[in-house]
């Protein structure tokens, strides 16, 4: 048994103690739906849990992945807490939305789900670039907001292959109907008559309601939006060391060169340590037991 087995399954063990749960630790570079066999080999060797917590680590990824592993993880608990030490961006904050528990650490990064699309020359845009564009013209450059609406469809469709526009139409429309789907998913409802409201207010706020991707938003701020987040000093205290070894495994950046393999993705629990590895020459990702390292 390697040193990071054997010390990830040590402190799973004493959280599980402390939190009377059984434990997932699910980190990843890119929530992928190649993730999700061997969550499901993980979920069943955990059998149905009663209250079941998952360690979340992530910077994001797709979003349909995101949704399965949400369903997943949905019907193998009757109480899901995220405990969030660090990452959980993007796909990820998309997929705390079933949690009828986050537990967000002081460090704890949350993100907007605004959708992304990577044009050809490799940028990315958000949704919400191309939707401002005609607030930017009135604002900016003092167009009337009619005349600003009409000239700025008119150069992004010179600008943009109009289906990219469409695309990205649907994508807004495809993560709100995720986000409220996996918000209705969670046992722990409300019991205000105005829930289908609220939630739709929360995901708007989630999509739209940041001028960057990028911003980092505090479990503080995800509780006064209406989800179920809060401090617990024993819990992140426990949790914190899990994240550092994380942070050291998961993701490329430890790498010397390009060349070297990495591990993207990690999956745990006190039975022990699974790591999928990647390399630049190979197709695709392979599972490993970490003892084999």
């Amino acid at each position: 048994m390697s040193t990071l087995d054997a010390t990830l399954r040590k402190h799973i063990e004493t959280l599980e103690r402390a939190r009377g749960s059984r434990v997932l630790v699910l980190a990843a570079s890119n929530l992928d739906i190649e993730l999700l066999p061997a969550l499901y080999e993980e979920c069943r060797m955990l059998g149905p849990a009663k209250r079941l917590d998952v360690v979340l680590h992530g910077r994001g990824g797709i979003v349909n992945a995101a949704r399965r592993i949400a369903l997943l993880l949905r019907a193998h608990a009757e109480h899901l807490a995220f405990i969030v030490p660090f990452h959980c961006q993007s796909s990820a904050t998309l997929l705390t939305l079933c949690a009828d528990e986050i537990v967000a650490g002081e460090l704890a990064l949350f993100s907007p789900i605004d959708p992304q699309l990577g044009g050809t020359d490799g940028a990315t845009f958000s949704g919400l670039d191309i939707k401002l564009f005609g607030d930017m013209a009135a604002s900016w450059f003092g167009l009337d907001q009619e005349r600003a609406r009409t000239e700025s469809l008119a150069l992004l469709c010179n600008s943009i292959f109009p289906p990219s526009l469409t695309a990205f139409y649907r994508a807004n429309l495809e993560i709100e109907q995720i986000a409220l789907e996996l918000l209705a998913s969670r046992r722990r409802r409300s019991a205000a008559g105005d829930e289908a409201d609220a939630h739709r207010n929360l995901v708007r706020k989630l999509m739209a309601g940041y001028h960057s991707h990028n911003y980092a938003i505090t479990g503080d701020e995800l509780a006064a939006l209406g989800l179920p987040a809060r401090r617990d000093e024993m819990t992140e205290m426990l949790a914190w060391p899990i994240s550092t070894l994380l942070q050291s495994r998961v993701g490329g950046a430890q790498r010397a060169s390009e060349q070297q393999p990495w591990f993207d993705a990690l999956l745990a629990t006190r039975a022990g340590v699974r790591l999928r590895r990647r390399h630049a020459a190979a197709l695709a990702p392979a599972w490993v037991d970490d003892a084999d390292e």
